[in-house]
């Protein structure tokens, strides 16, 4: 069983390492007629490219897409579209020195596990590189959504315990650390330069918010919403925790102030609070769905630290190379993409659940 193909109709396989000839993506399932631009998937992946600014990698990749097949004259034909970025700003050699040591909070030794044998260059397939082929999915998932008039946004909500108060959706592309709040973000840049000054890096966390979604998506009872869209921003390398709505914080409530009244608004029925996130029984509501990761900080660091080769013997190493101080103004865009993913494929699957779709 292969552990990389996502979804059930809607189905994405990624390929590709760090320091490959290239990454990138096969969709297999995407409806024939949609009309594809290539600048729009550009545009995607140029948010999660390397280099945008001085809080991220150095590395300078054009992470330029290219589509091999499955859309003609500007539509999709039905059949499987591949594109492919070839990698093309790689430093192979600054991993040389590590080819047999095993690098903390990465999963070097984890690979060699399993497979007796890893890609050393920029951790491979486990690298953040592997993400370009999700960020280019979710652009055609994103394509297909905009029909339905649902759109997938996100934002950098905390960084290293300086959290966002105030939320502007427009102030989230107009600094580097892709936060909502103006102010927070000023704040959060400063401590992701200091920190990585010392050779260290930050976590934080980054909210997804799905705007106008469909109600009625989500498969009892082991494909729920919720259970695939933790699912699959879990799958994102760099990711440790996921919230539904209020998350852990249910946990303190009342049942009387967790439950999410109803009422009709405009001749729908809506409700009055959304602390459900959206999804109710594993299948979404029609109210904004609301989900939170918890982003770790990124476990290649400049400082010393203390670890094993493979012959488990002791070692201590710096690592050097082109790293981003904190993963969150990235993963934005990534998390987007896995959330417009789940959506489209429980689209696809829901058109079967009744009598009256066919």
């Amino acid at each position: 069983m292969s552990g990389n193909v996502f979804g059930k109709l809607f189905r994405v396989t990624t390929f590709g390492e760090s320091h490959g000839v290239a990454c990138g993506v096969v969709i297999d399932g995407c409806p024939a007629g949609l009309d594809v631009d290539v600048s729009d998937i550009q545009k995607e992946l140029d948010r999660r490219k390397p280099g945008q600014s001085s809080i991220t990698t150095a590395r300078k990749e054009e992470d330029e897409a290219k589509i091999l097949s499955g859309v003609f004259d500007g539509k999709t034909t039905g059949t499987p579209i591949a594109i492919v970025v070839y990698n093309e700003g790689h430093e192979s050699k600054d991993y040389d020195k590590l080819k047999d040591v095993f690098r903390p909070g990465t999963a070097d030794f984890s690979y060699f596990s399993k497979y007796g044998f890893r890609d050393y260059r920029g951790g491979g397939r486990a690298s953040g590189r592997e993400t370009l082929g999700r960020v280019a999915a979710g652009a055609v998932a994103k394509m297909i959504l905009a029909r339905k008039g649902v759109s997938v946004i996100a934002h950098t909500k905390e960084v290293y315990g300086i959290k966002a108060d105030a939320f502007d959706e427009y102030e989230i592309e107009k600094n580097p650390v892709r936060c909502a709040d103006a102010k927070a973000a000023v704040l959060m840049e400063k401590k992701i330069a200091d920190v990585s000054k010392s050779g260290d890096s930050v976590g934080g966390v980054v909210e997804i918010i799905v705007r106008n979604p469909l109600s009625g998506l989500g498969e009892p009872v082991f494909d729920k919403l919720d259970a695939d869209l933790a699912g699959g921003l879990m799958s994102i390398g760099a990711v440790k925790g996921v919230e539904v709505g209020d998350g852990f914080g249910v946990s303190a409530l009342l049942g009387s102030f967790c439950n999410d009244e109803m009422y009709v608004g405009g001749g729908e029925l809506r409700h009055r609070t959304n602390h459900a996130g959206g999804i109710i029984g594993g299948i979404s509501n029609g109210e904004d769905i609301v989900l939170r990761i918890a982003v770790k900080p990124t476990p290649s660091i400049s400082k010393e630290q203390c670890t094993l080769d493979v012959s488990l013997d002791e070692k201590k190493i710096k690592i050097e190379g082109r790293h981003d101080p904190c993963i969150c103004p990235r993963i934005v865009p990534v998390a987007e993409a896995m959330v417009a993913l789940v959506l489209v494929d429980q689209m696809l699957r829901g058109k079967v659940a009744r009598v009256d779709e066919l």
